[in-house]
């Protein structure tokens, strides 16, 4: 399975907690090619993050728009990192 695939899966687990460590894992693997690339995976991250505690703190009833959002900021990585999977060679 792709990065990409591997981290858009982690956007639908229910412990939140793992999801984003094994996120960060995986955006580790990625190549930094620019600085929008860095800005764009952090983005990401918080909006990962925001969405954990949105469904800690509200319940279920904002979950599908932060996902949604989420997906979007995660379609930018992807978008700025070349849109394929270039995880570095070790």
């Amino acid at each position: 399975m792709q990065i990409f695939d591997r981290i858009d899966s982690r956007i639908d687990a229910e412990d939140f907690g793992a999801a984003i460590e094994e996120t960060r894992a995986l955006l580790l693997q990625l190549e930094q090619r620019s600085d929008a690339l860095t800005h764009a995976i952090d983005d990401f991250l918080l909006d990962l993050m925001t969405l954990a505690f949105i469904v800690e703190s509200y319940g279920r009833g904002f979950e599908l728009l932060a996902r949604t959002l989420a997906r979007r900021r995660l379609a930018k990585v992807r978008l700025l990192s070349g849109g394929v999977d270039s995880a570095r060679q070790k």
